[in-house]
């Protein structure tokens, strides 16, 4: 599929404008896919590390590589470190362009990720949760942070989709169990009534389908296998997922927003997917059809979900065209093939 076929000249033009450094360089990347080298991209990423929203983030981070206060990270949301690195890694920040994203995924990784793979909201093995373990190592992956903590840390999040090598929740004497939030295997979680959740699921997912395929074990590969299977096993444009405290799905399936922290929409379900090399899957063409159906009349995405106030920055004002919103959809439908 043709990026004339997803975005008309002017909309390409619209994410190309200079006004919005962040925008223009992703869109020269990820959409008309400059190599690394060619001139334009060289300033484009340049500029987006010195005068946009990724600039905006780093303005506010510690020196010693924390954002609000020291710690773990979690809180207070969505300010502190864990949100921030989230936040980068999702603005195509990179630890080659400035050396302060560097030493924040170090701090992160030094008082947030435990010894046995887990990446904790508390600091320790109990502070564990599907989506939290999804969304910092896809951050990792995406700020191109390298530690071979890291390998824990993929691990442990295969593990924990299979169950291979976890002990059940109650378990006492060893580390690598199931805890009240990481409630059990394929994606069960405890704040969704002890069911899989999707949310969780598709931030594992992200995470695996964007590891490199020479680093991904057999036991990742399983858990890619089960993850799969569970992303499949309703219509992910239905999204009839387990919902457990909730009479139905959250609505917020269907509202496309940026960023993307850990309330998920279907189209990062289906960017999930896609990455996994399922765009041309039957199971996931109504779907597809859903992300053309909330182009508007001029081939743009509005902001349905915002985060407007609660971080750093705003993205946009809701219920209008949004540059980043756009980006995300144009990427799914490029690559969908």
């Amino acid at each position: 599929m043709a990026e004339n076929e997803i975005l008309t000249a002017a909309t390409l033009d619209w994410l190309l404008e200079e006004d919005n450094p962040g925008v223009r360089y992703l869109a020269l990347c990820d959409l008309l896919e400059l190599r690394s080298d060619h001139p334009d991209l060289v300033k484009a990423r340049a500029l987006a590390h010195q005068e946009g929203p990724i600039a905006r983030v780093l303005d506010e981070i510690n020196p010693e590589g924390y954002w609000s206060k020291p710690g773990p990270g979690y809180t207070p949301k969505y300010f502190s470190t864990v949100w921030s690195l989230i936040l980068l890694g999702q603005l195509g920040a990179s630890v080659d362009i400035d050396a302060r994203i560097g030493t924040a995924c170090e701090y992160l990784l030094d008082h947030a990720l435990t010894e046995y793979g887990q990446f904790s909201a508390s600091g320790s093995p109990g502070g564990t949760v599907d989506c939290l373990q999804g969304n910092l190592c896809t951050a990792m992956l995406d700020l191109g942070y390298q530690d071979a903590r890291m390998e824990k840390a993929f691990e442990w999040m295969a593990r924990t989709v299979t169950g291979e090598g976890v002990a059940p929740l109650g378990t006492t004497g060893t580390p690598l169990r199931y805890y009240s939030g990481k409630i059990g295997p394929d994606f069960a979680c405890g704040a969704n009534d002890k069911l899989a959740c999707a949310w969780g699921a598709v931030k594992v997912m992200l995470a695996f389908s964007k590891l490199p395929r020479v680093q991904r074990t057999p036991l990742i590969k399983g858990a890619i296998e089960r993850g799969v299977d569970f992303l499949f096993s309703v219509d992910p444009a239905d999204a009839t997922y387990p919902h457990g405290y909730a009479p139905r799905p959250s609505g917020n399936w269907w509202k496309f927003g940026f960023p993307v922290f850990y309330v998920t929409d279907l189209l990062q379900n289906v960017e999930t997917l896609v990455r996994l090399g399922y765009g041309q899957d039957p199971r996931l063409q109504n779907a597809l059809q859903v992300v053309w159906e909330n182009q508007d009349s001029e081939g743009r995405w509005p902001l349905e979900y915002s985060y407007s106030g609660k971080t750093w920055l705003d993205f946009g004002e809701k219920k209008q065209p949004n540059k980043w919103v756009t980006l995300r959809a144009a990427w799914v439908l490029k690559n969908a093939g």
